[in-house]
């Protein structure tokens, strides 16, 4: 599978290393979308790579699908016009909270015979999720993340805050650079407006924590996640750049699990 990078920030040189460096897989990235080429123009001898910031000459380059690894604002200009031509993987799913932007790139996909793939990011328990809301009989489903308080707010704090708590709709307005693992929660199950979002600010914590709670006629599932940052940014997840590699690996096996 040859992959088409839009971004190159710490997640994409991430996948760079981990996927051209590698060469473990029969997957290797053959294309960067970048706004600024002499920029990153190291890339291209590094990874073995080629830079493009025509978008039209990036998606009829030598690639499969195209690997979004850049923010929301790349989500909403570049994606529907990606869809169109190729498979998409996102990782900047807090731009899908725009509901005319998700029903426009799920018509695109549909007309176009395209996928869009939304790793899990920071968080898991997904596939559990959606197999147990597969009759639509979740109940509920809430997250509650906790991070390093000097990462949420200024104030300072000597023990911990809940500086949030209500619907993932409403966490988006207040807290839109920390909606990502919500609302892939909410695409899995019950929507923006019946996910419930707890975010503590926590001055005695170095981990982003996140604990998913659902319940149904299934029963009842708790998952705790600690994330450990990216080594090369700590303000990325590992676990979330590992989580798009991990989306184009089960891509390329024979066995799907889950």
């Amino acid at each position: 599978m040859n992959v088409g990078l839009i971004g190159a920030g710490a997640i994409a040189n991430f996948l760079l290393k981990e996927i051209n460096l590698s060469q473990k897989d029969t997957i290797s990235v053959k294309s960067v979308y970048v706004r600024n080429k002499e920029k990153y123009e190291a890339l291209e001898s590094e990874f073995g790579v080629k830079l493009y910031t025509d978008l039209h000459a990036f998606l009829d380059s030598e690639i499969d699908i195209v690997v979004e690894a850049a923010n929301v604002e790349a989500v909403k200009t570049l994606i529907p016009e990606c869809i169109k031509k190729k498979d998409v993987v996102l990782i900047s799913v807090g731009a899908l909270v725009d509901n005319a932007l998700l029903l426009e790139v799920e018509q695109l996909a549909e007309k176009h015979n395209h996928f869009i793939h939304l790793p899990s990011g920071a968080i898991g328990g997904l596939d559990l999720l959606q197999n147990a809301h597969a009759l639509g009989t979740v109940t509920s489903v809430s997250i509650t993340t906790r991070k390093p308080a000097h990462s949420l707010i200024d104030e300072p704090l000597t023990e911990e805050k809940i500086i949030f708590e209500g619907k993932a709709a409403d966490a988006i307005i207040q807290f839109p650079k920390n909606i990502n693992v919500s609302i892939v929660l909410s695409l899995a199950s019950l929507g923006i407006h019946h996910t419930t979002v707890r975010m503590i600010a926590d001055p005695h914590i170095e981990k982003n924590i996140h604990q998913v709670e659902m319940k149904g006629e299934f029963g009842d599932a708790t998952f705790t996640i600690k994330n450990n940052p990216l080594p090369s940014n700590p303000k990325t997840s590992y676990l979330a750049a590992m989580s798009i590699l991990g989306t184009l690996k089960r891509l390329e096996s024979k066995i799907k699990i889950g």
